[in-house]
């Protein structure tokens, strides 16, 4: 017979010793006996017994019931009662209701024995019904997800058909294998190859969803957005016997992402960065001249001239088309550093960083004014054009984004009075 441990919670020291001998007699372990309900609770954290022979009326502060209830609910572990006769009259419409677990003493071995292999194999089967329930419910809840189980060392014991057709991989091909080997996963944010993940977690403890850009490498190289978590198994008693991986291909969430933010930061039209971009890049470019002293930019506002004749004359199509064209030729004035946006129909603005002074920004002016005299070929028409540009630089301290934009704003007007295609800068 299999030697099952016994804790025993008795203060009453003769029926101790009679327990206990009964108990060994049958060929139950019996380590020490346990006085208090304190005590007890502390044994059966420590050395984990098979099952639990407590007094139902123990002397202290807690008592038999409530002890049983903590190490039942909290460490699942069985237990039967011991009560005498005259307890067993109050107690049993509350606390001994359920058939076999308890025993009245003073009991004959044979019915001790009885009561705590019925009790042993109740808990048994609980087990066993509660293991088979998590087991379904963890193929339900994986539906239409990829599953990937492994030991307690990081080794694949079993793949579904999902993850096969997501990885590449066979599940035939992988038993075994470490699952890094298998699955190779690469976080986009530092560029990085990730650990064995079902020891990371082992090791933990605890549950670890993947990383947000997290990107696996199938068998044959192609790189999959993937999202999810992986999390640990345990037996009936606890014990980590493995790791599950679940995830899924999230590829089209994240394309539809990326859509999303570049429709909030970039003009639809000539995929130019837009407002609020543009207010985003020259707030951290105040930011590191509020840092440094030395660090000067520009800020030009340009309006073309004369785009409304061109709309008027050949039309939404031809002026779209012409608008496109005039970004592409003002990118081609910009350096790396800089920045060019639109703001809305025929308006731009452009940053200028780490200029020396106003004569780099005023440079860049005519640079662009040349660059829009050379004309433009459209559907057999021939199109130029120019633009009234205001210009403003960080020449005073805690200057403001909007502040900086009305005062360019307020140049570029000045010298669209002054005449087409020229420039003003605000004083």
């Amino acid at each position: 017979m299999f030697n099952h441990k016994i804790l025993v919670v008795e203060d009453e020291k003769i029926s101790a010793s009679n327990i206990r001998k009964s108990l060994q007699k049958l060929g139950y372990s019996v380590s020490e006996i346990n006085k208090s309900g304190e005590d007890a609770i502390k044994k059966v954290a420590e050395t984990g017994p098979h099952l639990v022979l407590i007094d139902i009326c123990l002397a202290g502060e807690v008592d038999g019931v409530h002890v049983a209830d903590i190490i039942q609910n909290h460490f699942h572990v069985p237990v039967v009662y011991l009560t005498e006769g005259s307890e067993y009259k109050t107690l049993h419409k509350n606390q001994l209701s359920e058939p076999f677990s308890y025993i009245v003493k003073p009991f004959i071995e044979s019915d001790l024995h009885f009561a705590i292999e019925t009790a042993l194999h109740k808990h048994q089967s609980k087990n066993i019904l509660y293991e088979e329930k998590q087991r379904l419910a963890a193929v339900i809840n994986s539906m239409g997800y990829a599953v990937i189980v492994t030991d307690a060392n990081g080794c694949i014991q079993m793949m579904n058909p999902i993850a096969e057709l997501i990885t590449g991989w066979k599940q035939s091909e992988v038993f075994g294998k470490d699952l890094v080997e298998v699955v190779n996963l690469v976080d986009k944010d530092v560029g990085k190859t990730t650990e064995n993940l079902a020891r990371y977690v082992i090791e933990v403890g605890e549950v670890l969803n993947l990383p947000e850009n997290c990107t696996l490498i199938t068998k044959d190289g192609k790189e999959i957005a993937i999202g999810n978590n992986i999390s640990l198994i345990r037996d009936q008693n606890s014990n980590i016997t493995g790791a599950v991986l679940v995830f899924q291909d999230i590829s089209k969430r994240k394309q539809t992402e990326a859509q999303l933010i570049r429709n909030a930061f970039y003009d639809g039209l000539t995929a130019l960065p837009n407002r609020v971009l543009f207010l985003d890049r020259l707030t951290q470019a105040i930011e590191r001249s509020r840092r440094r002293s030395d660090y000067y930019f520009a800020v030009l506002f340009l309006d073309l001239d004369g785009f409304k004749e061109i709309n008027d004359r050949f039309g939404h199509g031809i002026g779209d088309d012409f608008l496109v064209a005039i970004a592409r030729r003002l990118e081609s004035c910009l350096r790396s550093v800089d920045t060019l946006a639109r703001f809305g129909g025929d308006e731009f603005t452009v940053l200028l960083e780490d200029i020396k002074d106003i004569t780099d920004a005023t440079n860049f002016a005519k640079r662009i004014q040349d660059s829009l005299r050379l004309p433009i070929q459209l559907n057999g028409h021939q199109l130029s054009a120019t633009a009234s540009i205001g210009i403003t630089w960080n020449f005073r301290n805690n200057q403001e984004a909007a502040t900086l934009l009305q005062d360019a704003d307020i140049a570029m007007y000045r010298a669209k009075r002054q005449g087409k295609g020229t420039y003003a800068i605000f004083n």
